[in-house]
């Protein structure tokens, strides 16, 4: 009886133990204390402004100049580059010029100027702005006022200064090397920062050629330029030579700038001298 009650008692406490024991290695849990959240400021994600490359407005290949540090090397090229439209374009006013020339001794003959002549002629007064109601002796003496040569070292300067040396976007985007206006939407290159209400544009060429071309035409027909030819026309009757630094004196309406600007183009073709000696050294056309 005894032996049959401690083994009871034994049973019954390890009983007790069993149900007990799982219990025993529960531990309490520590909480971290949770943080106060205050209003927090988001900063705004910023967007890396993408630079838009202009594309240009012609097919050709220019030097790039603004890559040239050296300055007497920018210089030669840009010159260099410049240069055989000029020379071309004024080759083909003199030859024009002639043919002016001719009429005229042909009327001072009191002969009639052949159909071609005519034809010519009532071209040439359309497309240089002549008076049409003057007589044929006066328009072609007006046209020989205006068919005239500008000398390469004018031209050449006066590109280097309005494109920056060929670096300028007008010059790179447009082939206008002159700062050219024109009036017509579309026609050009819209200027940044151009007035409100304002509808010029910087005129866009599809050749160098071509800018040359326009460029002497408006210094030949333009009547802000009249001073110049009128300059230009007193150097011929005197058989003087066409010398850059004076005709630059007849461009004060080119820019906004007036006489500073003419200075500085005078400046520009007395400083950049040892330039064009090298490069005006092949012959020149004859000069009618």
């Amino acid at each position: 009886m005894i032996i049959q009650y401690l083994m009871r008692t034994v049973l019954i406490s390890v009983f007790f133990l069993a149900l007990i024991a799982p219990f025993t290695f529960l531990a309490p849990t520590f909480v971290l204390p949770t943080p106060e959240v205050k209003n927090v400021v988001i900063a705004p994600v910023v967007k890396a402004k993408v630079k838009v490359v202009e594309q240009p407005l012609h097919n050709v290949k220019i030097p790039n100049f603004a890559s040239i540090s050296d300055v007497k090397t920018k210089k030669r090229q840009f010159f260099r580059y410049i240069y055989p439209a000029i020379a071309q374009e004024n080759s083909n006013i003199l030859m024009l010029r002639a043919e002016v020339s001719l009429m005229i001794e042909t009327l001072f003959l009191e002969e009639n100027l052949l159909a071609d002549q005519q034809a010519l002629l009532e071209r040439l007064i359309n497309k240089y702005k002549v008076n049409k109601k003057h007589s044929p002796l006066q328009q072609l003496n007006e046209l020989l006022l205006r068919i005239d040569i500008v000398p390469a070292e004018l031209v050449l300067v006066q590109a280097a200064n309005e494109s920056a040396w060929g670096t300028s976007r007008f010059a790179r985007v447009g082939l206008n090397f002159f700062g050219m206006w024109c009036y017509k939407k579309g026609c050009g290159m819209v200027p940044r920062g151009r007035d409100y209400g304002a509808k010029h544009e910087v005129a866009a060429f599809n050749s160098l050629e071509h800018a040359v071309q326009r460029y002497l035409h408006n210094i030949n027909t333009n009547h802000a330029y009249g001073v110049f030819r009128s300059i230009r026309g007193q150097l011929r009757a005197q058989e003087q030579p066409l010398s850059p630094q004076i005709l630059a004196t007849g461009l004060l309406r080119y820019s906004i700038r007036g006489t500073d600007y003419v200075l500085e183009i005078t400046e520009m073709i007395r400083h950049n001298k040892v330039y064009f000696d090298k490069i005006l050294s092949k012959p020149k056309p004859k000069v009618i």
